[in-house]
């Protein structure tokens, strides 16, 4: 039995009107073979997590400019595990400086990705990433 395709939830959370990184990764990550949703612009934590339910995301990716990271991550994070989903990969990027990257990895956001990365190592990291979460679950 072949495995699912990974499904990625991107998101942009809070007041943030830039989406073209957001679009971007989303369309190098569809063209790396996953199932990406992407939620548009504006999007409350709590309505990033619903859609993350319904959609039975393997990942979420959150999208930031605004500088409100360390405020809308966590609830993202929050509001993924009152809907029972604390097992889906978090990860993100955007304008976030390198102190504000680690206090998220240690709130539970595996990887954060800053200016400059390159698009297919975006999606090779969560492509391994599922994989290794997968084989521990017996996936």
């Amino acid at each position: 039995m072949a495995q699912r395709k990974i499904k990625v939830l991107v998101a942009k959370p809070g007041l943030d009107g830039h989406d073209r990184g957001a679009k971007t990764v989303a369309t190098v990550l569809r063209d790396h073979g996953m199932e990406v949703v992407y939620t548009g612009l504006h999007q409350t934590p709590e309505m990033i997590a619903e859609v993350a339910l319904q959609e039975d995301v393997d990942v979420v990716g959150l999208s930031i400019l605004s500088g409100a990271h360390m405020s809308l991550f966590p609830r993202v994070r929050k509001e993924l595990e009152v809907r029972g989903m604390g097992h889906v990969l978090l990860t993100g990027g955007g304008i976030i400086p390198a102190e504000d990257m680690a206090e998220l990895e240690k709130e539970g956001f595996t990887r954060l990705f800053g200016p400059g990365t390159r698009t297919d190592d975006i999606a090779e990291w969560i492509q391994t990433a599922v994989e290794k979460s997968r084989a521990s679950e017996g996936v």
